[in-house]
């Protein structure tokens, strides 16, 4: 047996992390069931309004979703004429997403999201930004780890 004893649930870093996000879900529920919008169609959201008419694939990646998990959100807005599922003119495998009107138009009524999100933090501009990089390193440093 080592002299380190197994710490406790709240001592772990994954539970905090795991638990942080668990809030950030229930923060932003309210604020998502008013635009009719999961987390990941919302977040679906933020890549298009970013950059409109991508791949599948690129969407996927960029989410870091399979197209198992991309494949039915992206149906599923579709069919409330949020997006257009379009195979691509040069290579008919691939299937690009682009944004219909009213997807674009969804854009207005979501910049109150993040907004809110800044707000309920309690964080400064410059804190909520360094605790972002930390995380998006910390992420980076796990996913090179075998």
């Amino acid at each position: 047996m080592t002299g380190n004893p197994m710490p406790t649930i709240d001592q772990m870093l994954c539970f905090a992390v795991y638990s942080a996000g668990h809030a950030f879900t229930r923060f932003y529920k309210p604020r998502l069931d008013a635009l009719d919008l999961t987390y990941p169609q919302y977040l679906v959201f933020l890549v298009l309004w970013e950059r409109d008419n991508l791949t599948v694939k690129a969407l996927g990646e960029r989410l870091f979703l399979d197209s198992g998990t991309i494949t039915p959100l992206i149906k599923r807005l579709e069919a409330r004429g949020l997006v257009q599922r379009q195979r691509d003119d040069e290579d008919e495998r691939q299937v690009r997403i682009r944004l219909t009107a009213d997807g674009r138009a969804l854009k207005q009524r979501a910049e109150a999201v993040p907004l809110a999100v800044a707000k309920g933090t309690g964080l400064s501009q410059a804190g909520a930004e360094a605790l972002r990089l930390e995380l998006l390193a910390l992420r980076e440093r796990l996913d090179r780890v075998d």
